[in-house]
């Protein structure tokens, strides 16, 4: 009796090792196989080079302005931005003699005339990219011509005349600083608009 119940009991236990073998096998067999990891061999996109960015431009404003001085102005501004930015022009300021819609180019000078003016000190015509810029000569120039240089009002102008009929003809520019109230801040504006000969 005990030799049939130990040999049902170890068919059992065979029985049952079987069926977990199998269930071992099912799941392996069953078990998705690794996917490939698959490396990005083509060449990276080179990027497209940066646009450059436009510069300011500075004009120098005089004449027939509000505030004349040297302006710092967006890329592509126009006349118009140039009069704007010096305050408007005045009450006897003669726009029908410039052109407002003429783009800005640097080192430019924007000279409105007056009204009834017959000899404005630059020339009406607004200088192009690649123009030569006349220079005002400090030793021949006249009370108008100097007052149209950046930073120099009708005061300092006039203190210039009565330096030159003093002391003579200046023999470089860096001499009209000599001049009382032409200081390195008004010399480095006007050094590239002025000449002695």
């Amino acid at each position: 009796m005990r030799t049939w119940i130990e040999q049902h009991r170890w068919i059992v236990f065979l029985a049952v090792v079987a069926v977990v073998l199998a269930a071992v096998i099912a799941l392996q067999w069953r078990r998705p196989e690794p996917q490939p990891i698959l490396l990005n061999t083509s060449t990276p996109t080179a990027l497209p080079e940066p646009t450059p960015t436009p510069c300011p431009v500075r004009v120098y404003v005089s004449g027939a302005v509000q505030r004349p001085d040297v302006y710092t102005l967006a890329p592509d501004s126009i006349v118009k931005d140039a009069l704007t930015a010096a305050g408007g022009p005045t009450a006897d300021a003669d726009l029908d003699r410039i052109n407002l819609a003429v783009t800005l180019s640097e080192g430019q000078h924007v000279y409105v005339p007056h009204l009834g003016e017959e000899n404005p000190p630059v020339p009406l015509r607004l200088s192009q990219p690649g123009d030569t810029v006349a220079k005002i000569n400090i030793n021949t120039a006249n009370l108008t011509e100097l007052e149209s240089l950046p930073g120099i009002g009708s005061a300092i102008a006039q203190r210039i005349l009565d330096y030159r009929q003093v002391h003579g003809p200046f023999a470089q520019i860096e001499e009209i600083m000599e001049v009382s109230g032409i200081g390195p801040a008004i010399f480095e504006k006007i050094q590239d608009s002025i000449t002695t000969n």
